[in-house]
């Protein structure tokens, strides 16, 4: 599901708000999150999942297309972990709420 299609499903099932808002709050509430994560704090949905910011090790790559070594330094990662209610639905049981 794009941004674009989940504004377009909120804004059938809320029928009460207008198009614009339905957007612009989707819009809001992830530049939250992403503040949120760009200060370091972990996010949690209960139900959902949480995102942190996890720490990858500096590493030697290789370019797939040249074969030549290359340096990767320290960097962040946004990393989401989901919760039980959202993996016992993706695996077709409804018993965890």
């Amino acid at each position: 599901m794009t941004r674009s299609e989940l504004i377009a499903s909120l804004q059938k099932s809320c029928q009460g708000l207008q198009p614009g808002n339905v957007e612009q709050i989707v819009l809001e509430i992830i530049e939250q999150m992403c503040l949120s994560l760009e200060h370091g704090e972990r996010i949690e949905i209960r139900g959902f999942g949480s995102f942190e910011i996890r720490t990858r090790n500096p590493r030697i790559a290789h370019n797939p297309k040249t074969g030549e070594q290359v340096d990767l330094g320290t960097r962040k990662v946004a990393h989401f972990k989901p919760g039980i209610a959202l993996r016992a639905r993706v695996n077709g049981s409804q018993t965890a709420s």
